[in-house]
């Protein structure tokens, strides 16, 4: 039998697959900035046992993380 944690990871990461679908026609900042928040909620959830305000710290971070991050094509 699967764990909370467990089901909020995978929930968490169904929720973030189904979101980035939507991503057609954002930039590409736009696009890691959406990836960072929803990679930082998981990490910050998972990292605080499975804390609301873990996740929500981790979405911030990731997302600032996910924005400043420079990507050449």
């Amino acid at each position: 039998m699967q764990s909370i944690k467990q089901i909020i990871v995978s929930a968490s990461l169904v929720t973030t697959a189904l979101g980035l679908a939507g991503c057609a026609g954002m930039s590409n900042q736009d696009k890691n900035t959406a990836v960072g928040a929803g990679i930082g909620a998981v990490a910050g959830s998972v990292l605080t046992g499975g804390s609301p305000i873990g996740a929500v710290g981790g979405a911030a971070v990731g997302g600032v993380i996910g924005n400043q991050v420079k990507t050449t094509r």
